[in-house]
């Protein structure tokens, strides 16, 4: 049975935002073992961390790519849009993440 699109959207804004914060936190753990700054382990991992926090949050590639190829080659493009939305909506949790941790290490401001 498939899920409701709009369930499916805030699914992927919030396994993309938690990826995020849980990676960085336990990473940072990890910079506090071997004698790093925390808050700097944790700032770079929020960043790198968000395309596979999206890749994640869509559930593999495969099923996009299936999605893609549906709605351009048998007209379907109700599918394409809904792919794309679901994109943005991981992209979003990835960014909402990362602008959390930059809030809470407060990395940018030089200190």
């Amino acid at each position: 049975m498939k899920e409701p699109f709009m369930s499916l959207f805030i699914w992927s804004y919030f396994t993309s935002l938690g990826i995020i914060l849980g990676g960085a936190l336990i990473g940072s753990f990890a910079g506090f073992l071997i004698g790093k700054s925390p808050f700097h382990i944790m700032y770079t991992l929020s960043n790198s961390l968000k395309i596979w926090a999206i890749v994640g949050a869509i559930g593999g590639t495969f099923d996009t790519f299936y999605s893609f190829e549906r709605g351009l080659f048998e007209g379907a493009t109700k599918d394409v849009v809904k792919q794309i939305l679901l994109i943005l909506s991981a992209m979003g949790g990835a960014q909402t993440g990362a602008l959390i941790i930059k809030w809470l290490t407060q990395e940018s401001l030089g200190l």
